[in-house]
């Protein structure tokens, strides 16, 4: 007889989860389900899809392999219920019982809906990351800015990672300003690991090409792990290969390498298959045998256990209001460039086109060139949030949402940025390899051939003056802007009108 349903979702594949803990092999029943409502509140990549299901049942066959019962449900099972909750209280029906133990699922979406099941739910914190809310409650009351590089400090305490004692590592906790160099193109530069997929993973992408071969990305070639062994050599191809120069080059973009030093470990930390800190310790234990510089090491450490660990608090303490919020006020569309239509911009139509084929941007190709347009362009913010959600393979709403919403749109008014990630093209033409092949001219500020940033950047200041005028990292902008002649701010504003005004009429920009 089973006494409790054990609910594992798709982005809790970890043998430590702490239902897994709490549970008992003899007694329990592990409960997995693919199901519709999970593959449709927004258009998810193909790729995205098929990653999180083909992961679900290879953990599934693990959980099985180490002694557990499991009820495993696919997305074409003929008794499938579209929800989880509904699969729950099918299987509680079955097995003659209410009790579900759960870890706490990282959505506030999922959140509601098990405190709201006609089911007696026990909910268990997911100790999976380094910082409980709780600590990251006591941590934010009663600052008045919540600021991601003193959290991070504290976390750095906590762990002892590149720590001297008491002391960073070095001399510096954060090593930031050596990380902006520009990258020039590397034949012997190694890729990120692949996978050819197994059987299972092969069924999976029938099913997602036969149910979801319409939404935005390309589903094949696909190479990401499934498992946690496959994740772990990607951890180990990465910290010997690439970790080295990932420092130096993390914001760089090139046209002919995707990936440059970037590990892609984030679709598989966020589904569980990975812990922080292991990946951390690895990251530090190379530091420490000399192979990769401080830089290197501290740059990827921060985006873990400060970055990731920040965005996860932030988002529980917001609430589940936080990514409806538009203190901007921007209410455009999202112009149809971003699911693949025309665009004569290079590095937009990079970012997109490698987003469609890899479900992969980094953070710079995010931030700074589709996040950076839409937050000139004034799209609603809501939109971007959802299109980020859809379209990134590592996308989950509690890392997402404070990702655009605040620090790419600053949708939430600065509580995450302390100004608005805007710049001009000069920002991604020193960064990137783009604008060379661009139908538009960097140079120009004015006329037919101006980069779209060059005069979006202006407007977005002009428009949003009254806000962010006397915000000290921005004074000089508008100092610049107030020493332009006149008539050149009026062609300024009169051109970058009427791109906008292209954009609303559904015209390529």
């Amino acid at each position: 007889m089973v006494k409790r349903l054990i609910l594992v979702l798709g982005d809790q594949l970890s043998s430590g989860l702490t239902a897994l803990r709490e549970a008992d092999r003899d007694t329990d029943l592990v409960v997995m389900a693919e199901v519709a409502d999970e593959t449709g509140y927004v258009p998810h990549h193909p790729k995205k899809i098929a990653l999180v299901l083909s992961a679900m049942r290879h953990f599934a066959e693990e959980l099985r392999e180490d002694g557990w019962q499991v009820a495993y449900t696919r997305l074409d099972d003929a008794e499938a219920s579209k929800s989880i909750v509904g699969e729950l209280m099918r299987r509680g029906q079955e097995h003659g019982t209410t009790d579900v133990l759960v870890t706490r699922p990282g959505e506030w979406r999922l959140l509601g809906a098990l405190e709201n099941a006609p089911l007696t739910v026990h909910m268990l914190p997911d100790d999976r990351f380094i910082a409980t809310l709780d600590t990251f409650e006591e941590w934010a009351d009663g600052r008045k800015e919540l600021r991601m590089e003193y959290f991070y400090r504290d976390m750095r305490r906590k762990t002892g990672l590149l720590m001297d004692d008491d002391k960073p590592a070095g001399g510096k906790w954060n090593y930031d300003h050596d990380n902006r160099k520009p990258a020039k193109e590397d034949l012997r530069r190694s890729e990120p690991m692949r996978f050819t997929p197994d059987e299972i993973t092969q069924d999976v992408l029938d099913l997602v090409d036969a149910r979801f071969g319409d939404n935005f990305g390309t589903l094949r070639p696909f190479w990401f792990a499934v498992t946690r062994t496959q994740a772990l050599r990607a951890l180990d191809h990465f910290a010997k290969n690439l970790l080295a120069g990932f420092g130096d080059f993390q914001d760089a973009m090139l046209q002919s390498d995707r990936f440059l030093h970037h590990s892609v470990l984030s679709p598989y930390l966020n589904l569980g298959l990975l812990g922080p800190l292991e990946i951390c310790e690895r990251i530090e234990a190379e530091w420490q045998k000399g192979t990769v510089p401080i830089n290197a090491a501290e740059g990827y450490i921060r985006q873990i256990i400060g970055w990731r660990e920040y965005v996860r608090g932030l988002y529980f303490r917001e609430g589940p209001d936080y990514p409806e919020r538009n203190v901007l006020g921007h209410q455009r569309d999202l112009p149809w460039m971003y699911w693949g239509g025309e665009t004569g911009m290079n590095c937009m139509a990079h970012a997109v086109a490698q987003t469609r084929e890899e479900a992969y941007a980094h953070h710079i190709q995010r931030l700074m060139v589709t996040g950076n347009f839409a937050l000139l362009a004034g799209v609603d913010p809501k939109q971007v949030h959802e299109w980020y959600l859809a379209v990134y393979a590592d996308a989950y709403e509690w890392v997402e949402a404070p990702n655009t919403v605040g620090m790419s749109q600053f949708a939430d008014g600065g509580i995450i940025a302390s100004k608005p990630y805007v710049s001009s093209g000069n920002y991604i033409n020193r960064m990137s390899d783009y604008c060379g092949d661009c139908t538009y001219s960097v140079k120009d500020k004015t006329g037919d051939k101006a980069c779209p940033f060059n005069l979006l950047y202006w407007h977005f200041l002009h428009r949003h003056r009254d806000r962010f005028s006397e915000n000290p990292r921005m004074g000089n902008m508008y100092r610049t802007w107030d020493r332009m002649d006149a008539d050149r701010r009026d062609t300024v504003l009169h051109e970058a009108r009427a791109l906008l005004a292209r954009l609303d009429a559904g015209e390529t920009v």
